[in-house]
């Protein structure tokens, strides 16, 4: 979404890699993570709790009130290190706009990147997420603003994949309870990129590093 006279006070971009179980959140976001300079990479499903992981082992869906501890979880874990990458680079606040000026000319140098994988169902999970966003909030004093990248995969190669990863605590019973949740992201109303999951990793990687590095916001130069 390209906006007239778009800037960018924060040199840090979250990339929320989101969709269903199955998708390749995982596979493709630590993917992404490397192209994008070595980026930091969060894997939201570690943060989940133990009585959530032991609910879907035994293929019972989360509901909202497991759901939003952890995605606060997950929104803190994005804050504190998108925090830690301007503090590691000691980028002072007033300077920030002035890092992103002098890589204006080399998109993927534009940004310093954390890359989450999170399945970020419902609109109101993506709002949480990026909450701080200079979007949302006039007054945040936050480092970063986000992007939900969402893997589109269609429901016959979902289940094929769920039956092949048998160790993983998503199984193929909970498949039906997630594209039922799935709210897709809206591009003309979220900062949001639509990949086609079905293809290769190698393709899927191929498109999401390229609209990654090309995605303009209104807080983007």
């Amino acid at each position: 979404m390209r906006v007239e006279g778009s800037y960018s006070v924060y040199p840090v971009r979250a990339i929320i890699v989101m969709g269903v179980g199955g998708c390749g959140k995982t596979t493709i976001g630590t993917r992404l993570a490397h192209l994008l300079g070595d980026a930091p990479f969060i894997d939201a499903d570690a943060l989940h709790s133990a009585e959530c992981v032991e609910k879907m082992s035994k293929g019972h869906p989360l509901t909202d009130s497991d759901r939003w501890p952890w995605l606060g979880r997950v929104h803190e874990e994005i804050e504190k290190v998108a925090n830690k990458l301007v503090k590691n680079q000691d980028i002072p606040a007033a300077e920030t706009r002035k890092i992103v000026e002098e890589h204006s000319h080399q998109p993927s140098l534009r940004y310093l990147y954390v890359v989450c994988a999170c399945s970020s169902l419902k609109r109101s999970y993506r709002e949480l997420l990026s909450r701080s966003d200079p979007d949302t909030t006039a007054d945040a004093q936050t480092t970063h603003d986000t992007v939900f990248l969402h893997i589109n995969v269609n429901k016959q190669e979902l289940a094929r994949r769920l039956v092949v990863r048998p160790d993983h605590f998503f199984g193929l019973p909970m498949l039906d309870s997630q594209l039922e949740t799935l709210e897709p992201p809206d591009a003309t109303r979220e900062a949001a990129i639509v990949v086609q999951g079905n293809n290769s990793v190698d393709d899927v990687v191929k498109d999401a590093y390229y609209k990654v590095t090309h995605y303009i916001t209104k807080n983007s130069l």
